[in-house]
């Protein structure tokens, strides 16, 4: 064997073995996505499933509670392609339930109103949080996958390009205020 096929023998393998690396970061990358939303869809669906508790409770006035019940009850039922909105009328409604500092003081009082309002409370900043650890981690596969070297080697296989979480996910401010 000469000299040169010996170099470009090691550079064929140093390149395999560096696009062997990019593919395995990529896989694992994609691993965190799936674990991350996971994350946020347990959130999601234990913030739906308090407000709808809080909501069938007696603690907040009929008004209130039906709106309440219906924003949680479409964020539990919504398909994957409608659920951003669904979970988004859900914030609005939680906002506009406890727009005012009397009706998350009524709450409070309530028998039984303390841990419904502090475990709504703990709900609603949890979701903030796990929609911006899956958003995170889609970012970074997103920003992987751009590279020329992902793209020309199709080193994500078949795997679907990844797409972030996009919600409104503002907590209401009196309830996360007074948990303060």
């Amino acid at each position: 064997m000469t000299p040169t096929l010996i170099w470009i023998l090691v550079a064929l393998v140093a390149i395999g073995l560096y696009l062997s690396w990019t593919a395995g970061r990529l896989d694992r990358l994609h691993a965190r996505i799936d674990a991350t939303r996971a994350g946020l869809d347990a959130q999601l669906l234990r913030r739906a499933s308090v407000a709808q508790e809080l909501a069938t409770s007696g603690v907040l006035d009929p008004a209130a509670s039906i709106v309440l019940y219906e924003a949680a009850h479409a964020a539990r039922q919504a398909e994957e392609e409608h659920r951003e909105v669904a979970e988004s009328d859900l914030s609005q409604a939680l906002r506009a339930v406890f727009a005012e500092p009397a009706q998350v003081e009524a709450v409070r009082e309530a028998p039984g109103g303390e841990a419904a309002a502090h475990e709504l409370t703990e709900a609603v900043r949890r979701v903030p949080m796990a929609r911006r650890f899956h958003n995170d981690a889609v970012g970074a596969a997103r920003r992987l996958r751009q590279h020329r070297k992902v793209r020309w080697f199709r080193l994500a296989g078949h795997a679907p390009f990844p797409m972030a979480f996009e919600m409104d996910d503002e907590p209401p401010a009196d309830l996360v205020d007074r948990a303060a």
